[in-house]
């Protein structure tokens, strides 16, 4: 993931210099996080009314309660997509420690189960 990161902070970078310079305000947000020595990537997307949160790694994701579990296990079974579903989140560092309320039948054969908090899981995607 150290490859990934360093470019995926550059675009951070880039991003945050075009913003400010503009004086805008950040609707979409990339930005590398450390959890134990390990990096992820962090997304938050500004929507009307809501956020749009997900932490990844370079085998899966967590996200906020607009993941669809029922539809990556049932319709996208054969994609194996290892990820969480915390609800009623609203900033990363709250999908991070929230309880897990839902995950893909991946993610329990990598031992991530329902209640985890996204750290914990995001971990077990190393």
């Amino acid at each position: 993931m150290k490859k990934q990161s360093h470019s995926l902070l550059s675009l951070h970078i880039l991003i945050m210099k075009q913003e400010s310079k503009r004086g805008e305000r950040s609707l979409f947000n990339m930005t590398p996080i450390q959890i134990e020595n390990q990096t992820f990537v962090a997304i938050t997307l500004v929507l009307p009314k809501t956020n749009f949160l997900a932490v990844t790694s370079e085998k899966g994701y967590i996200m906020c309660g607009a993941l669809d579990i029922a539809l990556l296990n049932e319709k996208l079974k054969e994609r194996k997509i290892i990820a969480g579903r915390a609800v009623g989140v609203r900033t990363i560092e709250q999908l991070l420690d929230a309880p897990l309320e839902s995950v893909t039948l991946e993610a329990e054969a990598l031992g991530i189960m329902k209640g985890m908090n996204g750290r914990e899981a995001l971990l077990k995607m190393v």
